[in-house]
């Protein structure tokens, strides 16, 4: 049952992944402007550009260049960067962990705060501890991740400087060897404390600000699902055998109404990765997100493909894990599964 959902969740994403690469490929080429200008400066000459077009293939017809693009990319080549000059493969893994360490954060930070602010305002529904959290929620919501990044950074960095608002380490912390790429990881495995807690120091402020949205998207829907199942009878049964309140929240109505706050958990969880990228840009975060809006605002053709696939495969990647999740908890999903 499980390998027949992600066979077919697999088979969608490939074909999804391979209508984002044509669309994306497109688009990129369409945009205004010449690459191969960009690239080379205003005082470059036109032989110079010319030179550049016939090296990266861009006078051929479209069509062409995607099969190109397409037989480098079955060799696990994603071309070279106009921006930086080095293979768009040894740019995404440069960049890419620290966007990941980011990601994982928040994702822990709004799921260990919109589940409790959910289910809280869900039991206390109607109270004054109700109305707050729905305004909290709201908030966060309603504020764009750039916009918190900017209100935290001018409360807790400049005036209560709490924390740092650039960067991922001080100047004067050495960085930890690298094995995963997540600074709090590889300094916990190179036994760095004091590179642990300046990485943590510095990984806080960029990483609520980025949760916020999604905590206050899964504290709403955590309430409004909790609500809906504390209407069912076998809610009002455990009350009325005087179960206790927190075995009825935690038990009879949390996990039933988990199953669909998952989901929406997982897609937000995923969009981050997509919006990163202001909130990269706004605390000098050396992550993919920024990486990205850089190269797209030189129109660097190959990085741009590659990076927009990068961030749609884990899209999909942590939409097949959701399914997966949703099909292993839920029981109806899995008998009828059986059946079929």
């Amino acid at each position: 049952m499980i390998w027949k959902t992600l066979y077919s969740r697999l088979k969608a994403s490939l074909i999804v992944m391979i209508g984002i690469s044509i669309l994306i490929f497109a688009v990129a080429r369409v945009m205004p402007g010449d690459p191969a200008r960009i690239a080379l400066g205003a005082n470059a000459s036109a032989e110079q550009v010319a030179a550049l077009r016939a090296d990266r293939h861009l006078d051929d017809p479209l069509p062409l260049q995607y099969w190109e693009f397409v037989k480098a990319l079955s060799h696990g080549d994603l071309g070279k960067s106009l921006f930086t000059n080095r293979p768009v493969s040894t740019d995404i893994a440069q960049f890419l962990p620290a966007t990941l360490e980011l990601v994982v954060v928040s994702g822990l930070i709004m799921a260990l705060l919109g589940l409790p602010i959910g289910a809280i305002s869900a039991h206390f529904r109607g109270r004054a501890i109700d109305q707050i959290g729905r305004l909290v929620a709201l908030l966060g919501v309603c504020t764009p991740a750039f916009v918190w990044g900017v209100i935290l950074q001018l409360l807790l960095g400049y005036f209560w400087p709490i924390f740092p608002i650039q960067g991922r380490l001080m100047d004067a912390t050495p960085v930890p060897p690298t094995v995963t790429g997540f600074y709090l990881l590889d300094s916990l495995i190179a036994g760095e404390p004091g590179t642990f807690l300046d990485a943590l120091h510095h990984l806080i402020l960029p990483a609520v600000a980025l949760a916020l949205g999604g905590m206050g998207q899964v504290a709403r829907l955590t309430r409004s699902n909790m609500i809906e199942v504390y209407g069912k009878p076998y809610v009002e049964m455990a009350e009325a055998y005087g179960f206790r309140p927190w075995r009825i929240v935690s038990r009879y109505a949390f996990v039933p109404a988990f199953i669909p706050t998952l989901t929406i958990l997982g897609l937000e969880f995923a969009a981050l990765l997509g919006n990163a990228f202001l909130v990269e840009k706004v605390f000098g975060w050396p992550g993919l997100s920024r990486y990205g809006v850089d190269v797209i605002l030189r129109k660097d053709l190959d990085a741009i493909v590659g990076t927009v696939l990068i961030i749609a495969a884990a899209f999909l990647i942590m939409n097949i894990v959701v399914d997966l999740l949703v099909t292993l908890i839920n029981p109806r999903i899995r008998l009828s599964s059986r059946r079929d």
